[in-house]
């Protein structure tokens, strides 16, 4: 889903560019009121995470491969804006240390996996949860919603880049749009179950780590922002 070089003209990648920076911009301001000593750490190895999972790759249907998006599950353990911003990091790196994704494309990459896949997807998924939480209880609610939206997020992305690459004149959106996204619809169904996984064991451990759960009133945080005992 990493966009290079050359795939989108100036007048979209630049759009989306000034898009993902005033994004990335409000995020910074954000996360400040957030920021303490238990968050920090969790930040770094969330973002050390998702770098090393996208890095392992899963076969896909028709001899193309998949791997690992991690912005759901930045944004499940951190909250959004400091979900968002690991999703930044990562991908800056990739693509100044991996070439992976093109400079003039980081951009486009930065709006359809971080704030796509992470960012509406995650707000998509606390206003289903709303919904969720009195039938299913709170942690049911939570995985339900997180598998679901975590398969969504790569779809969504997946998506977007199709309508990117078509306003670009790269490739028609009747041939782009339905093999991304059927490929990506495949992909999602691994990017779920990780996801899931990763954060059910979070959840059973230690579920003060889980901003998604502490944010929906659960666990009692005191004026001071940390957890009651």
């Amino acid at each position: 889903m990493h966009i290079p070089d050359g795939f989108l003209d100036p007048k979209t990648w630049g759009a989306l560019t000034a898009a993902s920076a005033g994004t990335t911009g409000y995020a910074l301001y954000k996360v400040r009121e957030k920021m303490d000593e238990k968050i920090i750490p969790m930040l770094g190895i969330t973002a050390a995470f998702i770098f090393a999972a996208q890095m392992l790759n899963f076969p896909v249907a028709g001899g193309t491969s998949g791997h690992f998006l991690g912005a759901m599950l930045a944004c499940v353990l951190l909250g959004a804006w400091p979900g968002f911003l690991v999703m930044v990091v990562v991908l800056v790196v990739q693509c100044l240390f991996f070439a992976d994704g093109g400079l003039t494309a980081l951009g486009a990459n930065v709006f359809n996996m971080a704030v796509v896949a992470g960012l509406l997807s995650y707000f998509l998924m606390v206003l289903a949860r709303k919904t969720l939480s009195r039938p299913l209880g709170d942690k049911s609610s939570l995985l339900v919603t997180t598998a679901f939206f975590s398969w969504l997020s790569v779809v969504l992305a997946s998506a977007a880049c199709s309508f990117e690459l078509a306003i670009s004149g790269t490739v028609p959106l009747s041939t782009v749009l339905p093999a991304m996204v059927g490929v990506h619809s495949v992909i999602g169904i691994g990017e779920a179950v990780i996801t899931t996984v990763v954060v059910a064991v979070v959840l059973q451990a230690r579920p003060d780590l889980v901003d998604a759960y502490r944010g929906a009133g659960v666990l009692p945080v005191p004026a001071g922002g940390e957890e009651a005992a």
